[in-house]
């Protein structure tokens, strides 16, 4: 060991590059950015097309369709899917992995290209899907008159906050718009002969600004401009219109010109009132959430301070940078805490001041070793970076541990300083190094994790790789420097005697190796536990990822089509109505967006929590739900599943609308005979009744009137569109043009005047109208037509409802054309399940290659491994007892768990291999084995549980993801550590032939029993 003799002789160099870590780290941690999750753009893109009020067959047909065959062309698109409604269509493709960003531009080509000849297209709209959010800080003006707080959001909030730097914009939502109001009065215009589209033409003209060339005024050229911009209603109701005889009238001859508030399309009610303006802000790409929180807070302040707050509110809504702090601190203070209880637990082991302090002091040094690491990769503190840190403090001091118990044993055998830590170090730095590659390769294969869950599996697995690889460079270097220096023993002590647990120890592992029989049978009983408890997988509670929000929630309610604003307002008071009797609940926010209402509740916090948020959040669905009989509900869902829907997701593929049809409502009957299943719905069940426009050609052919006319009178007796914008005291107002009366009823549209050869007709002696029922929503998979049905879940975990729902669709009976499968959280369970298999076998393959490297034996990395199937007890034992979710973090500590409980074995192996070497038999080498490791095996196994239960108690955001992993791990490892004990001497046993070694198989028995009373004390 050169490198060890010259650490410990270079003590002055390696605690001079300790000082330099420490500098360095602490530098790092302070310009660590700090958010909720990581910025992270996942190899997939959006589409959202606007199509005004297009049915979804006509969007289905002039649009879907169409762009989704000119996307699937594009080399580098795996897949794509698709949902039509009235008036939009929305698809979410599916890039290839690692050209995300190269397939999207040429995505977001062809989809601006496609649709920019399409008439009806309102607006279009691509990105890619990604962790960063448009908004992120919401806060609400309320309580006053809706003028005042409208004219302080728009003249003083909005600027005010847009000025800072940390601000991109700021979206008002609810605020009073005005805007000039055109109201033709339809007789006017008929008597004058006029055409509206003409007269919509001449108010467009004569509001107008242009450059029209340039003029030689002496020595230089100057621009000659055109401007006829209007200013007041004034202005537009002296617009010159000209009629059929050749003469000029103004336009308030034939219109009432006015300002009026502008009807929204988008309302926002808090606690069932919608006087309020709701704030959205949103930060610039080179801010955190807590730069542009401290920001805005900062001027919210001076806001306040000048008094420019009149008579209403200003109230903070939802900070995401609150649960960033949240997150940082409570994972961060979970850290210390594991840290301290880790050298707590090393300092009753050793019951040594001076070897506590020196492992206590390489913890600080790796942390900031791997924030240094970090800070050079440009990661930044989130959620998934901290619990990889937290859950790799538990297993950072192992290495340490290992080398200074190892350290300190061979002082204790009487070995003067120098020579214990070079003999230490080298007795054990194999095992070390091994055992940190072990629990590193099994991170190799979660790159094969596809999707959204992938790239964040991997960033959580890159920071635990630098911990551990952090603590072995410590372990190595400064242990050992520090040990030279500052390690010391009691002198004149007598040696302890053995405990009566070693003692006891060491007779049960001499008993179990005597005999190949004896050791059959201990891994014969080992084997029953292991499939005694797959039959509890059942009892635990599984998920795909944990709910990320802690005291609030979101929930999607969607609504019948068609609803007016008074049915719509009497819908929301009544879900306020609900909503406040539910305890613990304290504010609830409800966003008109179109068919769907968004809506936000925030729940009591810390001193006023009465209630776990899981049990709230129950209440609130089942509340919302039992509203769907008596008011417009169609569905209420979480934003938070697969796709944005239900958990329960299930897909029909088939072309014929009518069969569709047929086989989802057999499926909802049976799907909602399953016990857990509420809320079963398919997308087809939502239609829109219709009125289809018959054209009478006869009669149109005798009155000389074309298509084209027909279709122009129609879209006339509708007019209600801006045209134009005008400026009013520095501010942009739509012009609106409308009837004063508005065409309502099927008399209002046959009544309407056809001039024709004839004179004027009406419309009713050319069309009639039939009715038709179309589908809401059409949902495709690359290019196929597919019906959606969808369900929540009620008092059963996704796991339970995943097995009963496959049995279902296993037994369903469909026309062979026509398939039946899983899709949102099913489908995304039982891929992840099916990924994490793959993923564990390609771990476990991994660590078989690391030991027979380490070992040179083909067969004793099978005997270190034969823990593997005993720690998967431990685990489902922990979940079961403790029903924390099986999810995608679980699963996660599962893979980490494996590179772990394989150390203690690989350290019991390789001391056990040492002594063969030395000469000692097999059975006296495996006694031996187990009384040299049993100390730093209890202490790096009780060091790491120490130091991750913390984790494992965790509540709030950053619990949700850390305690499921930590819970694993923690019930895993100490499972694992005492079968280790005992199975890994008896396979040793069963798989190694009896030999001599160095000794002789003539010694008497005598000689056998008093060798071995010597082992064991």
């Amino acid at each position: 060991m050169n490198l060890v003799k010259f650490i410990v002789q270079k003590k002055i160099l390696i605690g001079l590059l300790a000082v330099l870590i420490v500098i360095v780290g602490s530098y790092a941690v302070l310009k660590l950015d700090k958010e909720l999750m990581p910025s992270l753009v996942f190899d997939g893109a959006y589409v959202s097309i606007n199509a005004g009020e297009m049915s979804a067959i006509e969007v289905e047909r002039t649009i879907t369709t169409p762009l989704e065959q000119s996307i699937l062309s594009i080399d580098g698109v795996e897949g794509i899917q698709s949902t039509t409604n009235i008036g939009r269509s929305s698809l979410q493709v599916t890039l290839e992995r690692g050209k995300g960003d190269e397939v999207y531009k040429e995505v977001e080509s062809i989809v601006h290209s496609s649709t920019s000849g399409i008439t009806g297209i309102k607006g279009v709209e691509t990105g890619q899907i990604g962790t960063s959010q448009k908004y992120e800080f919401y806060m609400d003006v309320s309580g006053g008159e809706m003028d005042e707080m409208t004219s302080f959001a728009k003249e003083t909030l909005k600027p005010r906050l847009e000025e800072l730097p940390e601000v991109r914009d700021v979206s008002l939502v609810g605020a009073v718009e005005n805007e000039m109001v055109i109201e033709f009065n339809r007789e006017k215009v008929y008597q004058q002969g006029l055409d509206v589209s003409q007269v919509v033409t001449s108010i467009q003209q004569s509001n107008s600004e242009a450059t029209i060339g340039e003029i030689n005024d002496g020595n230089e050229l100057t621009s000659l401009r055109w401007n006829t911009k209007l200013s007041n209603a004034k202005d537009i109701e002296n617009i010159q219109i000209p009629t059929v005889s050749g003469e000029f009238i103004t336009l308030d001859e034939i219109a009432d010109v006015t300002l009026q508030p502008m009807e929204s399309s988008s309302y926002v009610w808090k606690d069932g009132s919608k006087d309020l303006v709701f704030v959205q802000i949103g930060r610039t790409s080179d801010v955190t959430q807590l730069d542009m929180a401290e920001a805005v807070r900062k001027e919210i302040n001076s806001i306040r301070s000048e008094g420019l707050v009149g008579n209403f509110e200003l109230n903070e809504m939802v900070a995401q940078a609150d649960y960033v702090k949240e997150s940082i601190d409570g994972v961060s203070s979970n850290i210390i805490i594991g840290s301290i209880i880790a050298i707590v637990i090393l300092l009753l082991f050793l019951r040594n001041i001076r070897a506590t302090l020196i492992v206590g002091l390489a913890i600080p040094t790796s942390v900031l070793l791997t924030f240094t690491a970090m800070w050079m990769f440009d990661y930044s503190l989130n959620i998934l970076t901290l619990i990889g840190l937290g859950l790799g403090i538990g297993m950072m001091v192992d290495s340490s541990i290992v080398i200074l118990e190892s350290i300190y044993r061979k002082k204790e055998q009487g070995l003067e300083r120098f020579s214990a830590v070079i003999e230490g170090t080298k007795e054990v730095a194999t095992a070390v190094i091994a055992s940190m590659l072990t629990t590193i390769v099994v991170f190799l294969p979660i790159g094969m994790l596809g999707g959204e869950m992938g790239q964040i599996m991997i960033m959580l697995s890159v920071v635990v790789a630098i911990t551990l690889i952090s603590s072995v460079i410590v372990s190595f270097s400064l242990i050992p420097a520090l040990s030279e220096k500052f390690l010391k023993l009691k002198t004149n002590t007598k040696q302890d005697k053995p405990s009566k647990m070693l003692s006891g120890y060491s007779k049960l592992v001499s008993w179990t190796v005597k005999k190949k029989r004896r050791s059959f049978g201990v891994l014969g009983l080992f084997l029953l536990m292991f499939v005694s408890s797959l039959f509890l997988v059942t009892k635990i509670p599984m998920t795909i990822m944990p709910d990320v929000f802690n005291r609030y929630a979101e929930i999607m309610v969607d609504l019948e089509t068609g609803l007016s604003s008074e049915e719509k307002e009497q819908l929301v008071q009544k879900m306020n109505e609900e909503l406040s009797l539910i305890q613990d609940v304290e504010t609830n926010y409800v966003m008109d967006n179109g068919g769907m209402f968004y809506t936000i509740i925030n729940m009591t916090k810390e001193e006023g929590i009465t209630r776990e948020q899981a049990d709230i959040n129950e209440e609130i669905f089942r509340s919302l739900r039992d509203l769907q009989e008596n008011y417009p509900i169609e569905n209420v869902q979480s934003p938070m599943s697969a796709g944005g829907g239900n958990p329960v997701r299930v897909n029909i593929k088939g072309s014929d609308f009518e069969e569709l049809q047929a086989l989802g409502d057999d499926f909802i009957g049976e799907l909602s005979a399953i016990e857990g299943i509420v809320g079963a719905t398919s997308s087809m069940k939502r239609t829109t009744q219709e009125q289809v426009i018959e054209l009478d050609q006869n009669a149109m052919d005798k009155a000389g009137i074309t298509q084209p006319q027909i279709k122009q009178y129609l879209e006339q007796a509708f007019l209600d569109m801006p045209i134009t914008e005008v400026i009013v005291e520095d501010e942009n107002l739509p012009v609106t043009v409308r009837w004063d009366q508005k065409t309502e009823t099927q008399s209002d549209l046959f009544n309407i005047k056809v001039p024709s050869g004839d004179g004027e007709k009406n419309l009713s002696e050319f069309i009639s109208l039939t009715n038709v029922n179309t589908p809401n929503e059409i949902n495709h998979v690359d290019g196929e037509r597919y019906m959606s049905v969808s369900a929540d879940i009620e008092d059963k975990d996704l796991g339970a409802i995943n097995r009963d729902v496959q049995a279902l669709i296993d037994d369903f009976e469909t026309p062979s054309d026509y398939t039946v499968s899983v899709a949102g959280d099913l489908e995304q369970q039982q891929q992840l399940i099916q990924d994490m298999i793959i993923v564990l076998a390609i771990a476990i393959f991994l660590v078989y290659l690391v030991m027979a490297v380490q070992f040179n034996h083909l067969v004793q990395p099978l005997i270190v491994m034969s823990v593997i199937p005993m720690t998967i007890v431990g685990v489902i034992v922990g979940l079961f007892l403790t029903q924390r979710e099986l999810s995608a973090m679980s699963g996660m500590g599962i893979v980490m768990l494996i590179g772990i409980v394989l150390n203690n074995a690989i350290l019991l192996m390789d001391r056990t291999n040492q002594l063969r070497n030395e000469g000692y038999a097999v059975e006296d080498a495996l006694v031996v084995a187990g009384k040299d490791r049993i100390r730093p095996i209890f202490m790096t196994t009780l060091t790491t549980v120490g130091g991750m239960l913390p984790l494992a108690l965790a509540s709030g955001t950053s619990g949700n993801y850390q305690a499921p992993m930590a819970t694993v791990i923690i019930s895993g490892l100490l499972f694992a550590t005492l079968i280790t004990l005992l199975l890994i001497p008896a396979v040793y046993r069963i798989f190694t032939k009896k030999s001599k070694g160095k000794q002789k198989l003539t010694d008497s028995i005598d000689t056998k029993v008093a060798k071995l009373n010597k082992i064991i004390g």
